[in-house]
Parts: C-alpha cells; sequence; structure tokens
C-alpha cells in the first residue's frame, strides 16, 4: 500500500522498488473549457528524484511564469514526454471524457520507452499495454503526474495565445478558452468560432442566439426592399 502522505516522490519510488520503472505520469489540461483544444501529456521522469524539480507540483498552483521554468526544467531532465492536442471538432464528435481517455493512450503511445508502470490522474485508461492506477488528485500527489500537468498546461496555453493572434475579439490569451464573464460577453457579442466546442451548452446557446440575430436582419433587409419597391 502506498500512502498518500508518503511525499510527491513517494508512488514512484514504490513502483521502482517493485521493479516497475520507468514510472509514466498522464494529465490533461483544457477538460473545463469551451474553446480551445484539449492537450493531454505523458511525462517519464528519471528514477530518482531531481533536485531540479524542487518546485514541480500541480500546475494550478503555479503562476504562469514558475510553469514556465519547471515546464523547461521537466523536459530537461524527463526520461521521455509527449503531448497529444485533441481539436474542439473531435471533442464534439465523441464527447470530453472519451477524447480525453484516448488522448491518454494515444500520449502513452507516443513516449519514446515503454513505461513500466502508469499512474493517471482520476481516471481509469483502460488499454494502455501495461498496468496502471488512477490516482485522485494525482497532480498534487505524485510527481510523474504533475509533471504531466504541467507539460499540457504549458502546452495549452501557448496554444490558446496563438489563438489569440487569429481571433482577438475573444481574448483567448487571458482567459485560455474557459468559462468567464468577459468570454460569455465576447460570445453574445460575436457568437463562436471554429475554436469553440459547438456541442457545450453554452456555446450552443450563443450559437442560436447569433443565428436568431442574422435571420431578423434578414427579414428586415427584406421588409425595408419590399417596401422601397413598393
Amino acid at each position: 500500500m502506498i500512502r498518500r502522505d508518503c511525499g510527491l516522490w513517494g508512488y514512484e519510488r514504490a513502483l521502482w522498488r517493485r521493479g516497475l520503472a520507468p514510472v509514466a505520469g498522464v494529465d490533461e489540461a483544457g477538460r473545463g473549457a469551451c474553446a480551445g483544444p484539449l492537450v493531454v501529456a505523458a511525462v517519464i521522469l528519471p528514477a530518482s528524484r531531481s533536485r531540479r524539480l524542487d518546485d514541480l507540483t500541480d500546475s494550478k498552483r503555479m503562476s504562469a511564469q514558475l510553469r514556465e521554468r519547471v515546464f523547461d526544467e521537466i523536459l530537461s531532465v524527463a526520461q521521455a514526454w509527449a503531448t497529444v492536442v485533441i481539436q474542439p471538432f473531435e471533442i464534439d464528435a465523441w464527447g470530453v471524457h472519451v477524447a480525453n481517455i484516448a488522448g491518454m493512450r494515444r500520449a502513452v503511445a507516443r513516449l519514446t520507452r515503454r513505461p513500466g508502470y502508469v499512474l493517471t490522474d482520476g481516471f481509469a485508461v483502460p488499454g494502455l499495454g501495461v498496468e496502471s492506477t488512477a490516482v485522485l488528485k494525482g497532480d498534487q500527489v505524485v510527481a510523474c503526474v504533475a509533471a504531466a500537468s504541467v507539460v499540457a498546461k504549458v502546452t495549452r496555453d501557448r496554444i490558446m495565445k496563438d489563438l489569440h493572434r487569429r481571433h482577438p475579439e475573444y481574448d483567448f490569451a487571458q482567459h485560455k478558452g474557459y468559462v468567464t464573464a468577459g468570454h460569455a460577453a465576447a460570445l453574445a457579442a460575436y457568437g463562436p468560432c471554429e475554436q469553440h466546442r459547438m456541442s457545450y451548452v453554452n456555446v450552443a446557446q450563443a450559437q442560436r442566439e447569433r443565428l436568431s440575430r442574422l435571420e431578423d436582419a434578414v427579414t428586415r433587409t427584406g421588409l425595408r426592399s419590399a417596401t422601397e419597391s413598393a
């Protein structure tokens, strides 16, 4: 049995002692957003604690500046890492949970080293081809899962900043596609773009309202034309 209070490296150490190295951690970023991709990362850290990762923790507990630094440190020491970017249309087609689980399998399959064991954040992932365990709040208690959370988050944030340059009206660089008052106001004003997840309730509602406004505008234009012709 592995105690949850045995430190961030406790899970890996226990698995290393049992001869199950290398251990891969898997996590995602963007599950709760209504725009932008879902990004899944898998990371294998060295089979010994690295002092370069002393600041490693759940990515959500870090500032953006610290995440960027820790991201670089993770990549400098990782034995292997991989990311999978799942686009909004795929999320709409499969549903976010199915897309998430499939992305976790794909991320592990892309690792250049075959893991001896996989630890995932929160969700059991069948079909990995190796033994695995889902750890509740794994990004807070397991080093390799925390590392995967940082890699996924930084990768996704960079994508959202790029999307902001293409769609500045939505301010993606600020809210990263999550539901905020500002994002809701932009959706109401402009309707959704191709980066929005059309299957999400708030996005679908914004699309219906946009189409209704367009229909009203067409109707008014037609009435004016008919009146002027008369």
